[in-house]
């Protein structure tokens, strides 16, 4: 494995959840089609387009170390479902007016990375981003007491794209070719899906005639791209780190929620978020002065 490059890894996790953060724009040009045909799409289009960037973007002896590591091949189906599983879940939010539930979720994640990083990978927190852990609790805490009930598609995001990490974090295979292998297994099911149900949306010739048609295709891109930066940006930085960049994304989503998509914000949450980007903004000042005595 490369030496690992902490400022490499918070610019490529940067743009990874900025992306994320800004996908209601794109589900929400796609909203016409059910949600589990475009997970569908998803792993169709993505498994086309990783094609295409590996004859491009070369990884020799990526396929020989996979032929001889079997095992490989079972860690990167358990994640490949994981994160179709994340995708079915957060699609069906964002088309249903859940979006502030599914950003909740993305609040949640980073402090399950936290706790996964400590029990699991041995990483230790440094004083501020003690500080910073116990901000962004609060926060969280607070949204959960408001919430009510158990929000389950909060907690489901949170714990699939958590466990989606730290297998990809761990698994010895690059990034792009790891990605394309998870989408190659999915493959076999969405070609299947289609095969079964010729009544769906995009089984008509018609649908192909369409913006939504285009907006699908461009899905492998749209997906592949930001996985490709997280999984880079997970082999240069610590996990709590990784996780905890993670809030940008649902302070992307909740903006949009509020502000472009026009979902209710109750200004009694006010507290909780501002809990949460205080967090943000130690765990970000801790890790510039870490990379600044670095340089």
């Amino acid at each position: 494995m490369a030496t690992a490059d902490p400022r490499r890894g918070y610019i490529l996790g940067l743009a990874a959840y900025t992306i994320w953060g800004l996908f209601p724009i794109y589900f929400k040009a796609i909203q016409a089609v059910p949600p589990l045909e475009i997970i569908v799409h998803r792993a169709l289009w993505s498994a086309l387009f990783g094609a295409a960037l590996l004859l491009v973007w070369k990884h020799p002896g990526w396929l020989r170390e996979l032929r001889e590591n079997p095992r490989r091949f079972a860690v990167l189906t358990a994640s490949g479902v994981l994160v179709a599983s994340n995708w079915l879940v957060y699609v069906w939010a964002v088309n249903n007016e859940r979006m502030l539930e599914a950003s909740l979720g993305y609040y949640i994640n980073p402090l399950v990375n936290v706790l996964l990083g400590m029990l699991l990978l041995g990483e230790r927190l440094r004083r501020l981003q003690w500080l910073a852990v116990a901000l962004a609790a609060t926060g969280v805490a607070q949204q959960l007491w408001q919430v009510g009930s158990l929000p389950w598609v909060s907690l489901f995001l949170a714990l699939s794209f958590a466990f989606y990490g730290l297998i990809r974090k761990q698994a010895p295979v690059a990034a792009l070719p790891g990605l394309v292998v998870e989408t190659w297994l999915l493959l076999p099911l969405a070609i299947g899906w289609l095969l079964l149900h010729p009544a769906a949306m995009s089984s008509q010739p018609a649908f192909w005639t369409t913006s939504e048609a285009l907006w699908l295709m461009a899905a492998g891109p749209v997906t592949l791209i930001p996985l490709v930066c997280f999984n880079a940006a997970a082999r240069h930085l610590p996990y709590t780190t990784l996780g905890f960049l993670q809030y940008v994304a649902p302070t992307l989503v909740l903006l949009l929620a509020v502000f472009v998509f026009g979902e209710h914000f109750d200004p009694s949450k006010l507290l909780s978020f501002v809990f949460i980007w205080a967090g943000l903004a130690v765990y970000s000042l801790d890790v510039w002065r870490t990379l600044r005595r670095r340089s």
